[in-house]
């Protein structure tokens, strides 16, 4: 899942439907709420995205570690792994650990098998349902995958439920959305990345709104987590900053970003703005992004922490 949870979606968003719940639906599509939806094809996308967020998660993990210090760490769950890379930086920051990398995705976890060489385990199940036979472990993870289920509230309850005495629970969600073009390209009208931004934020909250039992609440994760029964233990950012000119790997990474956008935004963005993006996808131009010299990545993580009663008191941001 790209830390994206996989969670069957209802079927809104047909044509003649209202475009935003259109919209919402290829989302989910395309981030996993379609059972039959063909991850194996998008793996390789999703574990180029996870590489370039190592810094940050190498960076959050080492912060974990801190804040369970004294706390034996055995057993550690990646909630909504996809392909492993996070659970892969998380077994060497916790080498003692045992570490399960759990999704919903057969094909996801396959490839988190072949990665990790048999340092991380894995286990299918359907989320929600299945929080509760994943077994106890010290440190919960869970990267962008509470925002997909419908009741987020009773999601971090229950993956509060299997926490030991003293454990951690993590949640990376929301953060920085990732910015990679220079305000004006000398393409279209300055701006297509705030533009793209914007459109992200409109199918996001379509999205939200059609997932199937879908609970509003206010997005504040401390105070969920401290509903959820948990003693929050600290909010900490981790930059990601890959500065221009990108290498290959991570301007195909943005290539393929751009293509799902362009498929994703059709319907939002203006044709100037489609234009821009076909421009930026066009593979022999110098102008695309696989040639530009003005690309860059620049992203922010942002994880949100809580501790199960029972072991030491939770420490400070």
């Amino acid at each position: 899942m790209t830390q994206h949870t996989h969670r069957d979606h209802d079927h809104r968003g047909h044509p003649g439907e209202n475009h935003a719940h259109a919209h919402a639906h290829q989302h989910a599509h395309q981030h996993g709420h379609d059972a039959d939806f063909d991850w194996e094809a998008l793996s390789g996308h999703l574990e180029r995205e996870a590489e370039l967020h190592t810094p940050a998660v190498t960076g959050a993990a080492r912060w974990l570690g801190g804040l369970l210090d004294g706390t034996p760490v055995r057993r550690v769950l990646d909630v909504g792994s996809g392909p492993g890379v996070v659970a892969g930086l998380l077994a060497e920051a916790f080498p003692a650990a045992e570490v399960v990398a759990v999704d919903q995705s057969e094909a996801l976890l396959e490839r988190a098998r072949t990665r990790s060489a048999g340092r991380v385990g894995t286990r299918r199940a359907d989320l929600p349902a299945d929080f509760g036979t994943l077994g106890t472990a010290d440190l919960v993870w869970s990267g962008n995958a509470i925002h997909h289920l419908g009741d987020q509230q009773a999601a971090l309850t229950a993956l509060a439920g299997t926490l030991r005495p003293g454990g951690l629970l993590a949640v990376a969600e929301r953060g920085l959305p990732a910015r990679y073009l220079p305000r004006d390209l000398g393409l279209g009208r300055p701006g297509l990345q705030a533009r793209l931004d914007a459109a992200h934020e409109e199918v996001f909250a379509a999205m939200r709104e059609s997932v199937p039992d879908a609970v509003a609440v206010v997005e504040d994760w401390p105070a969920m987590l401290a509903a959820a029964g948990l003693v929050p233990g600290g909010t900490r950012t981790f930059l990601v900053d890959r500065p221009a000119p990108l290498d290959a790997p991570a301007r195909e990474f943005l290539h393929v970003q751009l293509s799902r956008r362009r498929e994703q935004f059709g319907d939002v963005l203006d044709e100037d703005d489609l234009a821009v993006l076909d421009a930026l996808l066009d593979r022999e131009a110098p102008t695309g992004i696989l040639a530009r010299p003005d690309a860059f990545y620049l992203t922010a993580l942002t994880v949100h922490t809580a501790r199960a009663a029972g072991g030491a008191d939770a420490a400070g941001a």
